[in-house]
This record gives C-alpha cells, sequence and structure tokens, in this order.
C-alpha cells in the first residue's frame, strides 16, 4: 500500500503512545481514521488533533479484551466509514513479575489484551480489508517477542504469540495470492505511559516511583520515530518492523547469540538481585 491517502485506518490503543503518533502521521497523509481506546477522553483529544489535516475521524471506547466489541466496532467501523484498508492492533499493557510470583488475575488480566486483542481486531477486520481489495494488518509485538526477560514471563508468552500468529497470518496470505499485507512490529524501549500503567510485584524490582523511572529512563526512542517506522513499513509490505536502535541490537543478539543472551541475562539479573538486597540491608540498619 504505496499511496494512504483517502485510505482507512483503524488503531486501537490510540489515546497515547505508539497509537497516538501514529493515528497523527496517518491524518497528515491524508488517511481517514477509526480510533479506539479504553481512555475516552484521550481519545477525543487526538482525534481532534487529527481532524486539522481534514480527514474523517471516528472514535469509539472498545476494551480489546472483549471479543463482541471488537468485532461490533469492526462492522461499525465499515458501516460508517464505507472501507477499512488498514488495521493496527497497538493496545497493550505491562506486567512485571515472576512466574512464582505472579498471579493468574494479573497474567490473563495481559494475555487478554495483548494477545487475545491482537488476534480479535485482526480476525474481526481481516475480512472487510478484503473487501476492500487491499489492505495492511499491523500487530505489534516487541523486542521482548524476540528474546526473553526474567519478571517478564506474561509479557514474553503474549508477544511471542502474537509474533508467531502475525508471521503465520502473513504466510497464509502470501499462499492464497490475497492483495493484503501484514507486518509484526518489534518496538524497543519506546517513550510512552506502558511503565507507569503496568502492574508490578515487589519481585519485579520496579515497584516504587523511583525505580518506574529508572525503568522509563530505559525507553529511548520517542512514538514519533515508532510512528514513523510503521508507517514505511506498510508501505514496503514490510514482514518485520524493528523500532530503535536497541531493538537493531537485541534483534542482533537474538541471531548471534539464541541461546547464550540468557547467560548475560542471568549475570544481569543477579547483579539487580543483589543490589536490591544490599539497599534493603542498609534501609534496615
Amino acid at each position: 500500500m504505496k499511496e494512504l491517502k483517502d485510505k482507512v485506518a483503524a488503531i486501537t490503543g490510540a489515546g497515547s503512545g505508539i497509537g497516538k503518533a501514529t493515528a497523527e502521521l496517518l491524518a497528515s497523509q491524508g488517511c481517514h481514521l477509526a480510533l479506539s481506546d479504553v481512555q475516552g477522553p484521550a481519545l477525543l483529544a487526538v482525534a481532534e488533533q487529527c481532524r486539522k489535516h481534514g480527514v474523517q475521524v471516528m472514535t469509539d471506547t472498545v476494551d480489546v479484551a472483549n471479543r463482541e466489541a471488537v468485532y461490533a466496532w469492526a462492522d461499525r467501523v465499515a458501516r460508517t466509514m464505507g472501507h477499512v484498508h488498514i488495521i493496527i492492533n497497538n493496545a497493550g499493557v505491562a506486567l512485571g513479575a515472576t512466574v512464582e510470583d505472579m498471579n493468574y488475575a494479573d497474567f490473563e488480566w495481559l494475555m487478554n489484551i495483548n494477545f487475545w486483542g491482537v488476534v480479535y481486531g485482526t480476525k474481526a477486520f481481516l475480512p472487510h480489508l478484503k473487501t476492500a481489495g487491499e489492505g495492511h494488518v499491523v500487530n505489534i509485538s516487541s523486542v521482548f517477542g524476540l528474546i526473553a526477560v526474567p519478571t517478564q514471563s506474561a509479557y514474553n508468552a503474549a508477544k511471542f504469540a502474537v509474533k508467531g500468529f502475525t508471521e503465520a497470518l502473513r504466510e497464509e496470505l502470501v499462499i492464497e495470492g490475497s492483495p493484503i499485507g501484514v507486518s509484526c512490529v518489534h518496538p524497543g524501549g519506546i517513550k510512552t505511559n506502558i511503565a507507569a500503567n503496568a502492574r508490578l510485584t515487589a519481585s519485579s524490582g520496579f515497584t516504587s516511583s523511583g525505580s518506574r523511572l529508572e525503568m522509563e529512563k530505559m525507553f529511548m526512542t520517542p512514538p514519533e520515530q515508532a510512528a514513523r517506522d510503521i508507517v514505511n513499513g506498510i508501505r514496503r509490505n514490510r514482514r518485520r518492523i524493528l523500532i530503535g536502535p536497541d531493538a537493531q541490537v537485541i534483534d542482533w543478539v537474538s541471531r548471534l547469540l539464541p541461546e547464550h543472551y540468557q547467560d548475560l541475562l542471568v549475570l544481569g539479573g543477579r547483579w539487580r538481585r543483589r543490589s536490591m538486597l544490599k539497599s534493603k540491608g542498609s534501609a534496615t540498619v
């Protein structure tokens, strides 16, 4: 899809971060938008900004973990906008906990949004993309869909699953000769509010406000750069879109050290654990 003007793109999680930046970039290129988020006020502000580019924008408050709601939204978008050409399954949440400490409620909460939300969005919109005669599916995975990281087992599980699901979908559509492109996106640390809204247990090591700030400092890429990479990926029908220098490095490490990267992460985890214990010990003296 080299021409985006007058196309229609649906984006989940469009109220902030990557979703917001991508919506604004697409609007600047003449693409009409159907935006959804669970945060209504933030979504309306994004829509108002996008309309300044003279494009049509519709908004809906949608919980992507609700299959019926996602399918109803997809049908409403196609009916209201006439066609849908792009679905960007961007909505996501974070959870930090060891496997032992993580409770099932939090695990299911993350999987319902980060994995099932992608599946629902893909399956609900795919028939509409085919009806339009051309289109593109963009599913947001993560660099944590390339490597596993301590205290991120749930996030890893969801993002690895998104990668496998998306790559299989692309293969199926190529086999059938479909005009629908598919891209799997692997962002590194993007400056969004995902860390601020994450569910964290003490075992994650990031429960204090100071440690959350420490986590956020590792996010080096602005969402506007992520948006540019995603839109370029749609135009070029890229299979895999790596976002940020850290994503490039992690992809390289996962290929060259498919087993031994874990040893490096274990060393880092042990060092951090000793630092945490030492800090706690000093605090009790």
